[in-house]
């Protein structure tokens, strides 16, 4: 006889072994996996049910009965797999393309759920012979959908990338709204607690906030702790396994939030900080994990939890039935008010893109209930301070719901999918495969017929290859509606998506190798998906906005800028230049890299003309890139040098790899000598990798005594200079300052050109000038304002500073105030006095000009 524990291992290993069996066979019945492992749990419950009620003894009694007693509990089912579901679900979603339809996302989420929990609620008060409450509460409980059944089948009949993500993202947080509410209700009907709306509504806020931050402080510092394990794989992954976990517990158990919101809230965290914070084949071994781990556990929760179906169904009546149909009405009817009713507002309020209808047909019928709902049913039945009647009530009529569901929108779902037509391409990217698959038939034809006359393939052999690759291309070209089907401007937007892609997958590659910051990289990545997006919603002009945006200091730099103006504390600022100039500078040398692709690449694809337009659009960047890099070159030509040389040491150090891995695939070197040299490689590469030293003050002396309206001042007057100045740098539109301002201090442009708008006039000035005297030497408030033309670095001095700089040596005020008055627009000559009316009317000009100016 087995004990307990084996018995129960024994269970766990049959079970994986029908969960490995499941997927071929419902690939072959074009059944989702899901859909038949919650019928295979069904069958498993119910057989083990009858051999134990069957009077007579059979082998397979002791079997049944450890199907039956295996220990698990909706308690299991919310802190085992819950979390660990929840975490990868939002691990595996794209966070800056759901971003887009937070709207949508939301309204799913949080109204739906809610409109449902109500509508179901008061449809069966009435029927049902429970309280409102108990309604309610079994309204909450089948409100949540699962969508693990409907993404597997859009995945595999490859529907609209968007349709998944919103379901994804529905998905994501409606559990945590369903469980929030069923707990407020399971409260008030057990009696631990009764409250008003208004206070039920701040808890549930409260809750969802309290999740999200939590979530997401929790992910940012494991996501800080990362780079301490030294790129070990197995820690990594182990530390993010921990981290839904703690999560959900935490707010769970301890201060009262939202477990699930906690634990999407640290997957996206994950999602979108992850892939600049490990390196590459980390972060792809980390998701490999994790779609395993969730495969099982995904596979375990519907077969354990089918399996409790017929434990709940006992007793189930045909009043039931009315229930179950009542419950199947108001759900899809809750929904379609939603989708068709609210969806609309969105888009009418500029919240969020259109959703087509069929996107909303497809999430309609598309809205099935698992497992979730099965667990919190069983919470239900488990509750002894639950009255027998209603755990009876709930436990059938949401298993009912949830079978009917599973077994009618699960196995119609793909042919509603097919008849709308959301597994097909759009004409646009129809054209462009036919383009890309004829180019690309083309060019493997070509290579065929070389490689079969380098390696001597008899001629008939390589000649019928050869006529096959020829057919195909004949049919694709035939087929080929590119230049009709898609526009120049589609196919500059194709273009620029295309060119943003592949800089995102070069940034990827130098990671991998080391070559870049953490920080570098995450602003790298981050800037380059926005060019993605930008170039999607918008066109050129999107992607021109991102790009330019991508020069433009943070607000960490800012900060970094006015700690060092106002108290000296240069520190974070000699980080953010460092940072800056490798950002820069990596920008510049991947920019350079991706004129072969253009030509190579995308010229065959797109055309010569388009491409052309692209590189046009990618060459103003770059323009502002040189720009903004020649500035701070010109400024830390040491610092410069220095990062020039690691880059490119970097670079040596990749191409030593790649040889040695290639006399190791060719077996001139042995596997003990190819450890070595990769060995030595690592002890070089930590070399390089350490961080350069970054002094803000260098060369500042030089820099000054380049100024023409300081020569012949004392050496001792400009040290003081030098030790007093501060260092701003001001981006192309950035205001240095405005009117009406009152004056701080004195700007000289060390380099760059920057724009003074005074009383009319407007006065370029460029490296060596000055500005923001005038109105220190003659007190008064600004007169005019500056505004920079194109990257600048200016010293900044402050007033109290320049006064005393002025008193020790007044031949510079005097200078500075000849060159002030210099810039003065010429005095026009006094007019006659105009008449009353003219007057008037000047006076009017007058008011309308300085309110236009304010």
């Amino acid at each position: 006889m087995l004990t307990t524990l084996p018995n129960t291992l024994l269970v766990i290993a049959l079970l994986l072994i029908v969960v490995s069996a499941i997927q071929p066979l419902a690939r072959r019945l074009m059944l989702s996996s899901t859909v038949l492992l919650a019928v295979v749990g069904v069958l498993l419950g119910g057989g083990a049910t009858f051999l134990i009620n069957t009077p007579r003894p059979t082998p397979l009694d002791e079997a049944a009965s450890t199907l039956l007693r295996f220990p698990v509990n909706a308690e299991a089912f919310l802190f085992i797999f819950l979390p660990l579901l929840v975490f990868h679900g939002s691990l595996s979603i794209d966070v800056r393309r759901l971003a887009r339809d937070w709207a949508p996302v939301l309204v799913m989420a949080v109204v739906a759920v809610v409109v449902t929990t109500a509508a179901i609620g008061f449809a069966l008060a009435p029927l049902a012979g429970v309280s409102l409450t108990a309604c309610l509460m079994l309204g909450a409980i089948v409100a949540t959908t699962d969508p693990s059944a409907v993404v597997s089948i859009f995945r595999e009949i490859g529907a609209n990338s968007r349709l998944t993500r919103l379901v994804e993202g529905e998905s994501l947080l409606n559990d945590a709204a369903a469980i929030s509410i069923f707990t407020i209700f399971l409260g008030q009907l057990t009696g631990q607690h009764t409250a008003p709306l208004l206070s039920v509504v701040l808890t549930f806020v409260t809750a969802f906030a309290g999740g999200l931050a939590v979530g997401f402080v929790l992910a940012r510092l494991v996501m800080l702790v990362l780079p301490w394990l030294g790129g070990n794989r197995t820690a990594e992954v182990t530390l993010t396994l921990a981290l839904p976990y703690l999560s959900y517990i935490l707010c769970d158990e301890v201060l009262g939030f939202s477990g699930v919101v906690a634990a999407a809230a640290a997957g996206l965290t994950v999602s979108a900080v992850g892939p600049s914070t490990l390196r590459p084949r980390s972060w792809q071994f980390l998701h490999d994990i994790w779609d395993q781990l969730s495969f099982w556990a995904s596979s375990m929760v519907f077969v354990l939890a089918s399996m409790l179906v017929p434990r709940l169904l006992l007793g189930m009546d045909q009043h039931d039935l009315v229930l179950i149909g009542v419950v199947i009405v108001a759900a899809m009817a809750a929904r379609a008010a939603v989708l068709f009713g609210v969806m609309p507002l969105l888009r009418l309020a500029r919240l969020s893109q259109r959703v087509p209808i069929p996107f909303k047909v497809t999430m309609l019928w598309g809205g099935m209930r698992g497992a979730i709902t099965l667990a919190l049913a069983l919470a239900v039945t488990e509750n002894p301070a639950v009255p027998r009647q209603v755990q009876q009530f709930v436990a059938i009529v949401a298993t009912g719901y949830v079978l009917s569901t599973l077994l009618v929108n699960g196995t119609t779902l793909r042919f509603l999918v097919r008849a709308l037509k959301l597994d097909r391409l759009s004409p646009a990217d129809q054209a462009l495969r036919t383009q890309v698959v004829a180019i690309g038939l083309g060019e493997v034809r070509d290579k065929l017929r070389r490689t079969a006359a380098e390696f001597g393939f008899s001629p008939p052999a390589a000649a019928h290859v050869v006529d096959m690759y020829e057919r195909r291309v004949k049919v694709e070209t035939a087929a080929n509606t590119f230049d009709t089907a898609i526009s120049d401007r589609e196919r500059v937007t194709l273009g620029l998506i295309t060119f943003a892609s592949q800089e995102r997958s070069l940034l990827l590659e130098m990671f991998q190798d080391q070559g870049l910051s953490r920080r570098v990289m995450e602003n790298l990545l981050w800037t380059a998906e926005s060019m993605i997006d930008g170039a999607r919603s918008e066109g050129r002009l999107g992607y021109i906005q991102a790009a330019r945006r991508r020069l433009q200091p943070g607000m960490r730099f800012h900060l970094a800028q006015w700690l060092h103006r106002k108290f000296r504390i240069d520190k974070p600022l000699m980080h953010c230049m460092a940072e800056r100039f490798e950002m820069l500078l990596l920008a510049h040398l991947i920019a350079l890299s991706m004129q072969r692709f253009m030509r190579r690449r995308m010229e065959p694809v797109l055309g010569a003309r388009v491409t052309e337009v692209v590189s046009e659009i990618v060459g103003r960047r770059e323009d502002l890139l040189a720009d903004a890099m020649e500035t701070l070159r010109l400024q830390y030509p040491g610092y410069a040098e220095a990062l020039e040389t690691r880059i490119l040491r970097q670079i040596g150090l990749r191409l030593e790899l790649e040889e040695y891995a290639l006399l190791k695939q060719e077996s001139l070197v042995g596997e003990e000598l190819y450890e070595e040299l990769i060995r030595g490689l690592e002890a070089l590469r930590r070399q390089v990798a350490r961080p350069l030293q970054f002094n803000i003050q260098s060369g500042l002396d030089k820099r000054i005594e380049e100024f023409p309206i300081f020569s012949g001042l004392q050496d001792a007057l400009l040290h003081d200079l030098a030790m007093s100045v501060t260092i701003r740098f001001a981006a192309p539109g950035e205001w240095i300052y405005r009117r009406r301002q009152r004056p701080r201090s004195v700007f000289f442009i060390s380099r760059g050109d920057v724009l003074l708008q005074n009383e009319g006039a407007e006065i370029p000035l460029t490296h060596g000038d000055f500005f923001g005297e005038a109105e220190l030497l003659t007190p008064s408030r600004r007169r005019g304002r500056v505004r920079a033309t194109s990257f600048c670095h200016l010293l900044e001095l402050d007033a109290a500073d320049f006064q005393r700089l002025v008193a020790e040596a007044p031949e510079l005020g005097r200078r500075m105030e000849r060159i002030s008055e210099g810039r003065q627009p010429p005095a026009l000559e006094e007019p006659a006095a105009p008449a009353p009316a003219e007057a008037a009317k000047a006076a009017g000009l007058e008011k309308l000009e300085v309110s236009s100016e304010a």
